[in-house]
């Protein structure tokens, strides 16, 4: 059974652009249906996925993933006739009649989220293609399976947290014997995700792209001054549910559709919206800290209720909020569960993968393991590496090593003499994550290299932190861990041990923390070679590790993009497999 699972609603903003002319830009990003992906199952094997924005380079793209697809098929030697059926991750049919109580709304309902507008984009980017193989998974069922069926249990309890699916922002789910029953869901009214983005907006960034950077910004921060805000408008309910009653104030369309209302409420009763060119400061950070603290208390609330009720003592997360690194530590160390799995790619890129797996499951065809660091993308090929190289060649300098112990034995001396380094080897990261096949790699001993990256590459935020990659067998020596715990994709924040900090403040937050991931030879064999090789010359397996990419644009996919990212910036060296790049001029 070959079921291609993809995600995305590629009408959502330029409907919403034709109705609404003259929004602020960043106000076209309250839509539905960003992220669009594709992910390949093969007898209930994950074999490929990719997400589109890695092919169109525009970030968060919602346009139908054909290039998604075309190289999921490719890597599985298929093509699109082959597949048995294609499953994307919405599902607006069961709300249909909610929708035809106007003709503006009954438009929006036929051009963006029918199946007809969806099998239109097949037909187009897909010809040929059977319209019988297409089915539709609900939005959160398709998180929940992303998780549930990536877990390797047999049973567990299932939370899906994001701004919203269909008409909901969090559901709750028993899985057990490869099913899932849905024990509640909360509505889209009173979303926690959309509280966040908001909030998110109002201090400045971007909505439903930047809310990582407030989750940066909080430790900084003194909840206990806006504490009392969020506590009023965040309401714990007995049965496991939440209310945020100025969600609620949004009544016209045009208040629903950009959420003017609770904005204005927002302006007075919180404090002034930050312009984007303007600092940030300690109101800010406080603000930040206290909606952190906020989305916490909520996490917390419905995983314990429903823990409890259901007696489960294990827990699988999915949704764009199972991305806040923060909650999701505080979470782990809880103790309300034995055990905790956040699937890693929780974003709507993942709803793609959980169609799949959804649909997967209902053949009983199904290979329930523990998903594997995501490497699930692009690799390239050698010939394309030469023509990349030739194409440059009177820019560059390459040598190459004969092996990979040799590429990072080079590679591990260079940083440990302050050098920072693109590493860009083996197949494309699935998911919001650079695991170390995409990444910027640097010494995490050394004070200013968080403002050297950002000065030379990164550009962003300086309250921002950078994350270490860890050797699995080395990690609890730095951080507050038992020894061989697995943490391999980089969402869950745990504490660096108070005698290291000093030790590593590139990757040292504020507060203590660090996005820690875990690398084992089983999860990446070369990325873990050379963490190797920079313990033997530095005495710590860990580097500083960040993605691949400039600010506002996709982490890399090709050989040619690599060498033309690391030319743009002022990036030391470029590892391109096992071929060392430098400028000519160097």
């Amino acid at each position: 059974m070959k079921i291609l699972g993809i995600s995305g609603l590629e009408n959502s903003v330029p409907f919403k652009r034709e109705a609404w002319p003259g929004l602020d830009e960043h106000e076209y990003r309250m839509a539905q249906g960003m992220d669009s992906a594709a992910a390949l199952v093969v007898d209930g094997v994950l074999v490929a996925a990719a997400a589109e924005e890695r092919f169109d380079r525009q970030k968060h793209s919602a346009r139908f993933p054909r290039e998604a697809i075309r190289f999921c098929l490719a890597e599985a030697g298929l093509s699109i006739y082959d597949i048995d059926e294609i499953a994307h991750g919405f599902d607006y049919e069961p709300y249909r009649e909610l929708y035809l109580h106007d003709s503006f709304s009954k438009a929006r309902y036929e051009q963006v989220y029918s199946h007809e507008a969806i099998l239109a984009q097949v037909q187009r980017d897909l010809p040929g293609c059977p319209l019988e193989k297409i089915h539709f998974v609900g939005h959160h069922l398709a998180h929940a399976a992303s998780a549930a069926l990536t877990s390797g249990w047999d049973e567990c309890l299932v939370v899906v947290n994001d701004a919203m699916g269909e008409v909901e922002s969090i559901s709750v789910y028993h899985f057990r014997e490869g099913k899932l029953q849905r024990l509640r869901t909360i509505s889209a009214n009173d979303s926690i995700g959309v509280l966040y983005s908001l909030v998110t907006l109002h201090l400045g960034f971007e909505f439903n792209s930047d809310e990582y950077k407030i989750m940066g910004l909080a430790p900084y921060g003194d909840p206990t001054r806006f504490r009392p805000f969020f506590e009023k408008h965040l309401e714990l309910r007995d049965d496991g549910t939440i209310r945020i009653p100025i969600l609620r104030l949004n009544h016209t369309r045009d208040e629903c559709e950009y959420y003017s209302a609770t904005r204005a409420y927002l302006e007075e009763h919180l404090i002034p919206h930050r312009q984007r060119n303007q600092s940030v400061n300690p109101n800010h950070e406080d603000v930040a800290a206290a909606l952190q603290e906020c989305l916490e208390r909520c996490v917390m609330h419905v995983c314990e209720h429903f823990g409890e009720q259901t007696g489960l003592r294990r827990i699988a997360l999915a949704g764009g909020v199972a991305l806040n690194c923060t909650a999701n530590g505080k979470l782990l160390r809880s103790g309300l569960f034995d055990e905790v799995y956040i699937q890693p790619v929780a974003g709507d890129d993942g709803s793609a993968l959980g169609a799949a797996l959804y649909r997967a499951s209902l053949t009983d065809l199904i290979c329930n393991r523990r998903m594997p660091t995501p490497l699930l993308g692009p690799g390239c090929t050698q010939i394309e590496i030469d023509a990349a190289l030739a194409r440059h060649a009177g820019k560059i300098r390459v040598q190459r090593f004969d092996s990979l112990r040799a590429t990072c034995e080079c590679a591990a001396h260079l940083i440990a003499e302050g050098k920072v380094l693109a590493w860009h080897r083996g197949r494309m990261e699935y998911g919001p994550r650079a695991l170390g096949n995409r990444s910027i790699l640097a010494d995490p001993r050394r004070h200013q290299m968080r403002d050297r990256i950002n000065a030379m590459v990164k550009k962003r935020e300086s309250f921002r932190p950078f994350a270490p990659a860890c050797s699995i067998e080395d990690a609890h020596r730095w951080f507050e861990i038992s020894p061989g715990i697995h943490l391999p994709y980089m969402v869950s924040i745990v504490y660096v041990r108070p005698d290291m900090r000093a030790q590593l403040p590139a990757i040292t937050h504020v507060n203590g923390t660090a996005r820690l991931q875990t690398v084992s030879h089983a999860d990446n064999p070369d990325f873990h070679e050379l963490l190797l090789a920079v313990g033997r010359v530095t005495g710590g397996q860990m580097v500083l590790n960040t993605s691949f990419n400039v600010k506002g644009q996709p982490i890399v996919n090709t050989p040619d993009e690599a060498i033309e990212t690391f030319l743009g910036t002022g990036i030391d060296c470029l590892f391109l497999e096992n071929f060392y790049v430098t400028r000519a001029t160097a």
